[in-house]
């Protein structure tokens, strides 16, 4: 499976894409493909502040609830409100229209501590 290089990630199959202060938080193909069909997807609202390596949310499929993790500290900026009504973008896109908050960092030395496309790729060969 192919690992996009402009990207870092975290074990749990989180992306993040940084761009000028903001970073762009999904999930990686690997992980949608995982989840199967994508029912529901639970996101913070716009302000809300999170902790690098804490849950922002939760993804539901027809297979599994789980926790979607932040790998950086900041406040959310943008929600993927296109989610509430199409989850299945998540399945169909996830590192495009997939895609599920925008972060302003409060420690940007946080993004550069997330796993390289080299490392995660190494880390799905191991499944």
């Amino acid at each position: 499976m192919a690992v996009s290089e402009d990207r870092r990630y975290l074990k749990s199959h989180e992306w993040h894409k940084l761009e000028g202060e903001i970073c762009t938080i999904g999930i990686t193909q690997f992980a949608a493909d995982e989840l199967t069909d994508v029912t529901f997807v639970s996101l913070p609202s716009t302000g809300k502040e999170l902790t690098a390596g804490k849950p922002f949310g939760e993804i539901e499929s027809v297979k599994a609830t789980s926790d979607l993790i932040s790998g950086v500290s900041g406040v959310v900026t943008a929600v993927n409100t296109r989610l509430n009504d199409s989850p299945e973008l998540v399945n169909n896109d996830p590192l495009g229209d997939g895609w599920m908050i925008k972060v302003k960092l409060t420690h940007p030395s946080e993004y550069e501590k997330l796993l390289s496309p080299t490392d995660y790729q190494a880390q799905l060969g191991s499944h």
